[in-house]
């Protein structure tokens, strides 16, 4: 006599949701795209540390797109050099002198 089995747990019970890994996929690619992570290094990544590369990696290009919308409309702080903050020259440890 056959019976049917009820299983009252969700479907998603014993493994991940789809949403959720297409969300681990998302990651993977951002890192792999924008930061030149290998897939084997992001999927090697605990989960805390690869979030906070993920969310530091976004806050980089955020500021680097604002960087480059700022120097393109003429808004940038952009230090003028002056001879008041000018680099100092290295100084020379051997100077090749001529003697003829």
């Amino acid at each position: 006599m056959l019976s049917k089995w009820r299983y009252r747990s969700p479907r998603t019970f014993f493994g991940l949701t789809d949403e959720y890994m297409q969300g681990v996929y998302e990651t993977f690619f951002f890192l792999k795209y924008s930061g030149g992570w290998a897939f084997s290094e992001a999927y090697n990544l605990p989960i805390g540390l690869r979030n906070w590369f993920v969310e530091r990696l976004a806050k980089q290009i955020e500021a680097e797109n604002a960087a480059i919308k700022d120097a393109q409309s003429g808004r940038s702080d952009a230090q003028t050099l002056t001879p008041h903050n000018q680099p100092q020259r290295p100084i020379k440890m051997f100077e090749n002198k001529r003697q003829d």
